[in-house]
């Protein structure tokens, strides 16, 4: 598979739209019956305000996300700088939560609604006909094939896909439209079911905002879209801190595929509504997940009807594609970095395997019915857009933009209105995202816990007074360590400190000491580059690090100093006070805590060798 930002992988803002555009695009296989589902005769009205907020909205919003993240983070990677420690590395993982919600039901309601669109076509044998989740269970089956395989041309296989797609697409909404003015009665009977109903305008506008949420689908593929930037092609030379032609291919993406979508959105939600009967949008009825191709076989016959189908199971069946790319993308972004996860997640395959497990248990939980995912996909998008609202709001108060501030907040606001009611209406959405919280929280820990006794160094540097002071040592024949908590650094401290251990551990009194002191900056960090600085004081030698761990922090410099030196250091502890659950519990989370048999334990498992490990010593 191919790495996001693999320079000869990189294509052109609209090819890369495309690949996002397969999620995005897909929904109109849905999106027009849930709107007719969810408002009836005022669809075509619900789905102007879906269209409103998407590009007065969502668009602004994401269009800042592609600036603060250019590197496919999304407001995921905005939270992280913002919440720094625990509370960020929390708050991640809930996202995250919701995050995998959003990808996995796009995979098992993409290939749900493949398989509504295989079962309906005229064409296609009896034998299959209620055979909606088996044929499902295929459909995710062949996705993880073929990222099993390799997914190098996943972009253009999308161009195609999309291109003939949206051409279909076009054409049915071209002659929908052209059956919806050349039939008047259909207007006059849609307008009077619409006052009937709903009485006045000002009562079909409330109606249109209440019923809003539940056509949050409509707004899916933002998040993609932003997760695909390392694929879109920046300019030469261009730093990767500020890659300016990346960031403008990223915007253009979304507002274009934005533009396009709501054009859709709003013609096929008006001939939807006024050509196809009420009961036929009903469970069981023929135009129930698959509104368009209803159309496509009444109006342009089943040769047509057929090729139109044969082009939504493709870019449905490819848009769960989409989603296990943004998985792949995210899972290894975050959590192995957190040492919440092992090693191995940051490997492709391995995770293919996990969410097509995931994909399958979900859609025999649902049983492949295209509906009844719909509140947990809803509420996936929903979250993750509320999250990316705030956190551009959070980006533009912090840079002192009160007009942005301002708008960006009343978008807030509406976002967050729409995920409540959304969670209130549907809880079964906000039910299995909690379940994938859950599921995320609990691995992550136990990942932690288990990786807690790694190195977790990436790199060990010293500069050049701290490679002086060990080189010199080392001239003597023994490299003797002790290590020291810092308090004021007073000459006094280290006066006392080596007298103890001098007494303590029969270090001779001529033989020359390095104390080690490790200061914990961000101990929910996992992995860190060690930079260790050497400073005298008084006459007293030390080694100088920032670290998120003390114990493994150490057991690293140690191992670096032997490989720099040849010679095994010592090194000198103290034993820690209080309960030792409490101190092994401290260590976990606070990075400090039982340091000597921590440290020892770190380096017997990183040395198989004992002839080959640093000495440990610790005081009575």
């Amino acid at each position: 598979m191919r790495k996001p930002g693999d320079v000869e992988h990189e294509r052109s803002w609209w090819k890369v739209m495309c690949l996002t555009g397969v999620d995005y695009f897909s929904t109109l296989g849905y999106q027009p019956g849930i709107a007719a589902l969810a408002a009836g005769v005022l669809s075509p009205l619900a789905t102007l305000v879906l269209v409103a907020l998407t590009l007065l909205g969502a668009l602004p919003v994401y269009r800042r996300v592609a600036r603060e993240s250019p590197h496919g983070g999304g407001s995921l990677a905005m939270f992280a700088q913002f919440l720094p420690r625990w509370t960020g590395k929390i708050f991640i993982l809930v996202l995250l939560g919701f995050a995998a919600t959003d990808f996995v039901i796009t995979m098992t309601l993409s290939a749900a609604d493949g398989a509504a669109h295989i079962v309906e076509n005229p064409f296609v044998p009896s034998a299959l006909e209620h055979h909606n989740l088996l044929i499902t269970l295929v459909l995710l089956a062949l996705l993880a094939a073929v990222f099993l395989k390799g997914f190098a041309e996943a972009i253009g296989i999308a161009v195609t896909l999309v291109g003939l797609y949206l051409s279909l697409n076009l054409v049915v909404a071209a002659v929908g439209l052209y059956h919806v003015f050349t039939a008047g009665d259909l207007v006059v009977d849609w307008a009077h079911a619409l006052t009937a109903q709903h009485g006045n305008v000002f009562a079909m506008i409330g109606v249109s905002l209440l019923v809003f949420p539940k056509l949050a689908l409509g707004l899916s593929g933002f998040e993609t879209g932003v997760a695909v930037m390392p694929q879109i092609k920046g300019g030469p030379g261009e730093s990767e801190d500020n890659p300016v032609t990346r960031i403008a291919g990223a915007r253009k993406l979304l507002t274009t595929s934005a533009l396009i979508m709501s054009g859709f959105l709003i013609v096929t939600s008006f001939i939807t509504a006024v050509l196809i009967p009420e009961k036929e949008f009903q469970q069981g009825g023929s135009a129930n997940g698959r509104a368009l191709a209803f159309l496509a076989h009444q109006y342009l016959g089943d040769l047509f009807g057929t090729a139109y189908d044969v082009s939504t199971i493709a870019i449905l069946w490819f848009a769960g594609a989409s989603a296990m790319a943004g998985l792949l993308n995210l899972v290894p972004r975050y959590l192995p970095r957190y040492g919440m996860a092992p090693e191995w997640a940051r490997a492709v395959r391995p995770l293919v395997l996990v969410f097509a497990v995931i994909a399958f248990g979900i859609t025999w939980y649902f049983d492949a019915d295209v509906d009844a995912q719909g509140g947990a996909y809803a509420t996936g998008v929903l979250v993750l857009i509320t999250s990316a609202a705030v956190a551009v709001t959070l980006s533009a108060a912090r840079k002192g933009e009160r007009t942005k501030v301002i708008g960006f907040g009343a978008v807030s606001a509406v976002f967050v209105y729409t995920t409540i009611t959304n969670i209130i209406e549907r809880p079964e959405g906000v039910q299995l995202a909690s379940l994938f919280i859950l599921a995320t929280i609990v691995v992550s820990f136990v990942s932690r816990t288990r990786r807690s006794f790694e190195l977790r160094a990436l790199t060990v540097t010293f500069d050049d007074a701290a490679a002086a002071m060990i080189d010199e040592a080392a001239a003597q024949g023994v490299i003797r360590i002790v290590t020291h908590d810092v308090d004021q650094r007073q000459p006094e401290e280290y006066l006392e400190k080596a007298a103890e251990q001098r007494l303590e551990s029969h270090i001779p009194d001529d033989a020359p000491i390095l104390f080690l002191e490790v200061i914990v900056g961000d101990a929910s960090d996992f992995s860190t580059d060690l930079r260790v600085t050497g400073i005298e004081l008084a006459g007293y030698k030390i080694l100088g690090v920032d670290a998120t761990a003390i114990p493994n922090s150490i057991a690293a410099i140690l191992l670096a100093i032997r490989d720099r030196t040849g010679i095994n250091p010592h090194v000198y502890f103290e034993w820690t006070e209080g309960n030792p659950l409490v101190n092994l519990m401290k260590f976990l989370f606070v990075g400090e805590g039982e340091v000597a048999p921590v440290t020892r334990e770190i380096i017997r498992r990183a040395v198989p060798d004992p002839m080959e490990r640093p000495h440990v010593h610790v005081d009575s």
